[in-house]
């Protein structure tokens, strides 16, 4: 069974580490997935042994909540644009559109997999 207070404290966790990290330390920014799921895993009160799938829930919902981020600030920019000429304002919010799902569908990805490794290692931490 899931602990989904402990996902969504680890997806919390993933998200915001990643976005400072990110923006701090860029190439530093996958520890934010990885100690989120490792963390999801340390807040787990079932004792449960599903590793994986807690922290790839955790980084796959903080990925989202990049993501979410991501598209705000992509709106924004596609705002200024928009005031500047209506003719390219259309296309920019499209291609801003177009870039924030890819950029979304890419960042849970890798923070799912990179969650899903940091509660494998938490696993094998607490187990050892």
């Amino acid at each position: 069974m899931t602990d989904w207070k402990a996902v969504i404290l680890g997806s919390l966790i993933t998200s915001a580490l990643t976005l400072a990290l990110g923006l701090a330390i860029f190439p530093l920014f996958f520890l934010g997935p990885l100690i989120g799921g490792f963390a999801t895993i340390y807040l787990v009160t079932e004792g449960s042994t599903e590793g994986v799938i807690h922290g790839a829930l955790a980084g796959i919902i903080g990925g989202l909540i990049i993501g979410f981020f991501s598209l705000l600030g992509l709106g924004i920019i596609t705002a200024f644009i928009g005031i500047l000429s209506s003719s390219l304002g259309n296309l920019a919010g499209f291609i801003s559109a177009l870039m924030g799902g890819l950029l979304t569908i890419v960042l849970v990805l890798i923070t799912g997999v990179l969650g899903a490794l940091g509660g494998v290692l938490a696993e094998q931490n607490m187990n050892n």
